[in-house]
């Protein structure tokens, strides 16, 4: 039996009409970057002006507090990420002068996008709801921009830029996004309406997973006159909200009801099986990411020859994990329908996985024939220049070997270090009360020297984080 794949829906309204993502864009959209570097730059010189201030040098203090204070905030503010219908760029007033300094780019058309990844991340767990953080990277031509979920500006993003980019170059968490990202409060009301328990009814209900009976908890065709495909389709989209919206527990019942009527459904079970995954992830629970797992199997089993399903299988077996297991359905893809661009992108990075650089190499060679758009075929034409230097060259292998094992490295470095710089606010606290100018020493010298080593790794890591070009070594 055939299985189609599930309509790319993030343009149609709730009334089922057909929406233009350019529609939306009466005026540009735009949503505040992520604020992470102006803490830290506010954090940095509210401390080294304090310890300026302490040792007496009152001006150059007052100078650094006002400037940290004051203008970074402001400009924090006024830093945004905006799209106009052709290209993101971002409008704050300090990237535009690193810019300038750096000969960098500011701006992507929307149809040089290389890559959309995006990540979840679990902030609050709370009444038997997850609370997610997305964020989401977009990048092309050596540039790349940041955003964060936690308003409408985010679901307006992503409502607009994602249904103008090719599939190929959204990851799977973003495809989720495009397809199914709601408003969370329109999404309960619409649980409510097919009469979804709350979370806190069915707290225990799914530590114990079971699909008993068709008939049980549902009817065939429902109390409103949709035929059961209809009502399966309803009842899938509402779960995958439900999931991006946190609600894990009720998105579990509802697509258990979804199950119910039709428990062939290979895309059905691909996306219970994801909802289960999350529970399993958010409970800490073993015995639910096995059965999450078995559920991908099944849907694999039910998935016959639909190419695009056994890839998103792919890419979430190498998610989670299971290599082997991602590179056969790659395999079982392809054998299905041919290579595609994101099937022979597995192969790829199974074969990198396993240390088989020519295969690398190999696969993406085929991937960028298969390129439906000149960013893809750049981005893969680029790997296969990567991945051939470094097969080709000892040095280079080398080298870049000792950059990425340097990162890692840095990364643990950062932690221990900001907490050494942690441990010495108590003492310049205890210091000052008890004026105790040795111990306030101690903990000014602790605290500085940690930071500004901390400061410096930061800086280190993010210019080791590019490869190295290739020019270095010939320049040589």
């Amino acid at each position: 039996m055939k299985h189609t794949a599930p309509t790319k829906i993030s343009g149609i309204s709730q009334t089922g009409t057909s929406v233009n993502p350019l529609h939306l864009l009466q005026k540009a959209v735009s949503i505040r970057v992520p604020l992470n570097s102006y803490l830290v730059a506010v954090f940095l010189g509210t401390f080294f002006s304090a310890l300026a201030i302490y040792l007496e040098w009152n001006s150059l203090g007052y100078l650094l507090l006002g400037f940290f204070a004051l203008f970074i905030p402001i400009t924090a503010l006024t830093d945004r990420l905006l799209f106009d219908g052709k290209r993101v760029y971002r409008t704050g007033i300090l990237p535009k002068i690193w810019a300038y300094i750096n000969k960098s780019r500011i701006s992507l058309k929307i149809s040089s996008v290389e890559q959309v990844e995006t990540q979840a991340t679990r902030m609050l767990k709370r009444g038997g709801k997850v609370h997610y953080r997305y964020k989401t990277t977009i990048r092309g031509k050596s540039v790349s921009f940041n955003f964060a979920s936690g308003g409408e500006d985010y679901r307006n993003m992503i409502r607009t830029i994602f249904p103008m980019i090719s599939e190929n170059i959204l990851d799977n968490r973003s495809i989720e996004l495009r397809d199914y990202i709601s408003e969370p409060k329109q999404t309960l009301i619409n649980a409510s309406l097919e009469n979804i328990p709350p979370a806190d009814v069915l707290e225990n209900s799914f530590r114990e997973l079971q699909i008993k009976s068709r008939r049980e908890n549902v009817s065939d065709a429902g109390n409103d006159g949709r035929s059961i495909e209809e009502r399966v389709l309803g009842l899938r989209r509402l779960a995958n909200e439900l999931r991006l919206s946190g609600s894990l527990l009720q998105s579990l019942e509802t697509f258990r009801r979804a199950a119910l009527l039709k428990p062939a459904d290979a895309w059905l079970l691909f996306d219970f099986a994801r909802c289960l995954q999350s529970f399993a992830g958010s409970e800490r629970n073993g015995k639910l990411e096995r059965k999450a797992v078995a559920m991908m199997r099944l849907s694999e089993k039910r998935a016959g020859n639909d190419g695009d399903l056994l890839v998103r299988l792919g890419e979430n077996y190498f998610q989670i994990g299971e290599w082997q297991r991602a590179g056969i359905v790659f395999q079982k893809a392809v054998e299905a329908v041919g290579e595609t661009f994101r099937s022979v992108k597995g192969l790829a990075e199974i074969a990198l996985r396993e240390g088989k650089i020519a295969h690398v190499i190999h696969n993406f060679s085929h991937a960028n024939r298969l390129a439906e758009t000149p960013a893809l075929r750049r981005w893969s034409k680029g790997e296969v220049e990567y991945f051939s230097r470094l097969n080709e060259n000892d040095e280079y292998m080398e080298m870049e070997v000792s950059r990425v094992n340097l990162l890692d490295l840095l990364e643990g470095w950062k932690k221990n270090t900001l907490r050494i710089a942690f441990i010495g606010f108590p003492l310049i606290a205890l210091g000052v009360i008890f004026e105790d100018n040795l111990l306030a020493n101690a903990g000014w010298m602790v605290s500085s020297v940690s930071l500004m080593i901390w400061t410096a790794m930061i800086l280190i890591g993010k210019m080791l984080s590019p490869r190295i070009p290739i020019e270095l070594l010939e320049e040589d």
